[in-house]
């Protein structure tokens, strides 16, 4: 896959930490309502909010929860009128970071961010400064137990998806966004444990960070998906897979 963050390897092991501190469902419940807001409460219409459903379930979201925020997002219920915004900026070593995030306070949260840049060796940039790095992409995760490279890779050409890239316990499946949840439910279908599934933004090209650089970008990586407004962080960072592994069990 063009541009492989190993950020977004770390991504996924952090989910499963979030997910134990109840964390990962907050996350899921908003997008949710968002979707359900913008493209209306029935998931069989409204492909983003099929996503956000079936990531709910592969949580292990109870069901009354999930039916509660589609609710707050159709309107059959009160609830938080969320602004969707995308804030960019760049880390320690010239990593490019973009930060999808869901606020009900603009103010608050540029500036929370802002700190958090600043805090960790980064700072905020301006609108599209690193957007041009990215290219909008679903990216879906299969488990790598009992599946085999070649056979994820036809079942997911098969499907309509891009690409496929080795990400550690799991293969990242690429797609156009708008396949993304075909690919899934095809993946699926076939027997294989699909254990994530989103929108994401991946980078053309990386940059390739070791030593203190590489610590101070994913302090900054993960501080930033820390904050509660964010829903996701995209970075092009690139560390060597040994290296990695000592920095992310730190």
């Amino acid at each position: 896959m063009s541009g492989h963050s190993k950020w977004s390897s770390i991504k996924h092991k952090k989910a499963i930490k979030d997910q134990r501190r109840g964390k990962l469902f907050t996350k899921l419940i908003r997008e949710i309502t968002v979707a359900a807001r913008a493209g209306g409460g029935d998931a069989g219409g409204n492909p983003r909010l099929r996503t956000a459903i079936a990531a709910a379930k592969a949580a292990s979201m109870p069901a009354d929860n999930i039916d509660r925020a589609i609710k707050k997002g159709s309107g059959d219920l009160d609830g938080q009128m969320l602004e969707e915004i995308d804030y960019e900026g760049y880390g320690p070593g010239g990593v490019a970071v973009i930060v999808h995030v869901l606020t009900d306070n603009r103010n608050r949260t540029v500036g929370d961010i802002r700190y958090v840049f600043a805090k960790h060796g980064g700072n905020l940039g301006e609108t599209n400064c690193v957007a041009w790095m990215f290219d909008k992409r679903g990216v879906v995760q299969v488990e790598k137990s009992d599946a085999d490279e070649d056979h994820v890779m036809e079942l997911a050409l098969d499907a309509g998806a891009e690409d496929l890239a080795d990400a550690g316990e799991t293969f990242e499946v690429v797609t156009a966004p708008e396949r993304l949840h075909q690919v899934r439910e095809a993946l699926e279908g076939s027997g294989l444990k699909v254990t994530g599934a989103e929108l994401t933004m991946v980078p053309k090209s990386t940059v390739r960070l070791s030593g203190a650089s590489a610590s101070s970008a994913l302090k900054l990586l993960e501080a930033l998906d820390d904050y509660d407004d964010v829903q996701n962080v995209a970075a092009n960072l690139d560390v060597d897979p040994e290296e990695l592994e000592k920095l992310s069990a730190a």
